[in-house]
């Protein structure tokens, strides 16, 4: 029986590679029809833009070799067969294991990563020669039960007032699902722990503006129905789906660079896999023309300040380390209570 794969050319820095695609017409989005050529078509269509958001950077690749109603696992290390154009960076990790993880440069990359079954990429906010040194802070607002995509907006937008006191230009995307997700572009000064940090600053700043609709409850019984603003999603390690990526959605759709003018306008279901090209056609990449990076100095002030006045460390994730400062990850409505004297 002939093999159902195509071979299509990718244009790459070099002329055009002849990447192949096998099980074309295998669908990857059962509800919106979506194909595994499709996907590739789509990925082919963006690539400048995703490139321009995601490059240079290690990727983790959220892979559905069912589809996304099939099961789903996270790829770190490079699957096997990587073809020789393919970069990767060696990254270290909270445990301090360290092994490889791809890195992509051009769109033929993505189509491989699509062979292999990606649909949601996951790049890190930092670069593949400086891993150690996030260039991105990125805030998470990720709404409750309860709330939606438009208390998200709301909550976006009185965020983008706190980062502009503290000096930062922020940019803004839609998430692919409910939530929204907030970027600004920072000078590659800082680790980790301190980008976590001024993270922190400015979600608690968002929350004391908006205390009835934001928290920053690491412990989801106590976060009721507000938006949830996931502090850890900075944390070394800890990705969100990039710009451009397809999310694993029953309508296929995209995590969308939007300009914060048409915000209040849209909704996550206008970007998909499908849609996507056209819209960035006629509207350009939102992102394109990024401000410049800014520094943390205002943010690392608010944090200090809060340690002052009581607000310390919040919990990490809990495959990390014990972190210095750290409050117990118990959550507190099932600690045991202190034994009596």
């Amino acid at each position: 029986m002939a093999s159902e794969a195509v071979t299509i050319p990718v244009e790459g820095p070099d002329g055009p590679r002849d990447m192949r695609v096998s099980s074309p017409s295998r669908v990857i989005w059962p509800e919106a029809g979506v194909t595994k050529l499709q996907l590739v078509e789509y990925l082919v269509a963006v690539a400048p833009a995703f490139l321009r958001a995601n490059g240079d950077r290690p990727l983790a690749l959220e892979r559905y070799p069912a589809g996304v109603d099939g099961e789903m696992f996270f790829s770190k290390n490079p699957p096997k067969g990587k073809p020789a154009f393919l970069r990767e960076v060696m990254v270290t990790y909270p445990s301090a294991r360290s092994h490889p993880q791809l890195v992509a440069d051009e769109a033929a990359s993505l189509v491989w990563m699509a062979q292999m079954n990606t649909v949601v990429f996951h790049p890190w906010p930092s670069r593949a020669g400086d891993i150690d040194h996030p260039d991105q802070l990125r805030i998470d607002l990720d709404p409750q039960q309860g709330k939606g995509f438009p208390d998200a907006v709301e909550a976006a937008f009185v965020l983008r007032e706190v980062l502009d006191e503290a000096g930062l230009s922020p940019m803004i995307k839609t998430s692919g699902n409910r939530g929204v997700h907030v970027f600004t572009r920072i000078e590659p000064r800082w680790d980790f722990i301190e980008v976590r940090h001024a993270v922190i600053a400015a979600a608690r700043a968002l929350e004391r503006r908006m205390p009835d609709d934001v928290t920053t409850a690491w412990w989801k019984e106590e976060r009721g129905e507000r938006v949830f603003v996931d502090f850890n999603q900075a944390a070394r390690d800890r990705t969100i789906a990039g710009a451009y990526s397809p999310r694993a959605t029953a309508g296929a759709t995209v995590s969308m660079p939007v300009r914060w003018d048409d915000l209040a306008d849209i909704a996550p279901g206008d970007f998909t896999v499908l849609s996507t090209p056209a819209i960035l056609a006629e509207r350009g990449d939102a992102w394109e023309d990024a401000p410049e990076p800014g520094v943390l100095d205002t943010l690392l002030e608010w944090w200090e300040r809060d340690l002052a006045n009581g607000q310390g460390e919040m919990p990490y994730p809990p495959d990390y380390p014990k972190m210095p400062g750290e409050p117990p990850r118990v959550q507190p409505s099932k600690a045991r209570k202190p034994v009596a004297d």
